[in-house]
């Protein structure tokens, strides 16, 4: 486990700014936080030598793009050795129609989100590439019918 690293209130402000527009600039942030513009690229700089911004992305619209079916997928493996863990876990991370891989605790060891165009390329996922994964027990789907929030931004002012 790492520790995590220390931020004050002006470095959670350039964090949130950074992750509502990562195309933002020092001199537009410094102007949306109230501070001047080389403390804020300063800041900026020693925010992202510490590891906490993983990457700059942009978010797509997935109904514009036509991936229109969410599946949440529960997987259980047939043995748990760490050889096939480790298996399991490269070859599922290979697959790119699967957007989140969990190793979880209770009734499944794995909880993935897949997302596709369409009934038949999710057939296509679950019969040519799931199932081609060597240890796999058991798979049951769930359907995404309506969103009811999707959000990217962490919430780095929360003490909880």
């Amino acid at each position: 486990m790492t520790t995590p690293a220390i931020f004050d209130k002006t470095d959670h402000q350039i964090l949130k700014e950074l992750q509502t527009d990562a195309r933002l600039n020092a001199k537009q942030i410094a102007g949306r936080i109230g501070l001047s513009l080389t403390p804020t690229y300063e800041r900026l700089k020693k925010i992202e030598q510490s590891g906490v911004v993983l990457r700059y992305v942009a978010v797509l619209d997935r109904d514009k793009i036509g991936k229109d079916i969410v599946a949440l997928i529960q997987v259980s493996l047939r043995l748990h050795s760490k050889a096939m863990i480790i298996d399991f876990e490269q070859a599922v991370a290979a697959i790119p129609e699967v957007m989140e891989c969990f190793h979880v605790a209770g009734n499944f060891d794995y909880s993935l989100k897949v997302v596709v165009s369409d009934m038949k390329c999710y057939q296509d996922f679950l019969s040519n590439k799931l199932a081609a994964i060597e240890n796999i027990a058991h798979v049951q789907s769930s359907f995404v019918m309506k969103e009811i929030k999707y959000q990217t931004a962490y919430d780095t002012d929360n003490k909880d």
